[in-house]
């Protein structure tokens, strides 16, 4: 019977032993971490359909023109809440660290975009944070 008891007792401590070895999942979820780059733009009254969808295209291209781009997407505003303030076109740019956003943001392409960008834009917001891919 002692020695059952004893079994029992050391079965119980290795099973709390193995219940605080490292989780593989939580190391495995730290390295799919992604940075994303919120965008949203509210443009002028006065610009033209026509300038918001170049505009558009050219955002849309700068994933083919600076490699590190992981992921784009863009959509406008639908929401029922009515609480855009403006804010009528929303981009989504995906990079693997922050590091790769730092050397998107100063990359010719980029820069080039911007300057087709200002004459229509009434106000930016941006921002960035990290999520799980």
């Amino acid at each position: 019977m002692r020695n059952i008891a004893t079994v029992a007792v050391c079965s119980v401590f290795l099973l709390g032993i193995i219940g605080m070895a490292p989780d593989q999942n939580t190391e495995k979820k730290a390295s799919e971490k992604v940075y994303r780059h919120v965008v949203l733009f509210k443009f002028k009254e006065d610009a033209t359909k026509e300038q918001i969808d170049q505009v558009v295209a050219a955002f849309g291209n700068l994933k083919n023109e600076i490699d590190t781009v992981l992921g784009y997407e863009y959509g406008t505003d639908v929401s029922p809440e009515k609480l855009a303030k403006g804010f009528s076109h929303c981009f989504l740019v995906t990079f693997r660290n922050k590091k790769d956003l730092e050397a998107y943001l100063p990359h010719p392409a980029h820069q080039a975009f911007t300057l087709k960008l200002k004459p229509i834009l009434a106000d930016v917001l941006v921002v960035d944070y990290w999520a799980e891919s």
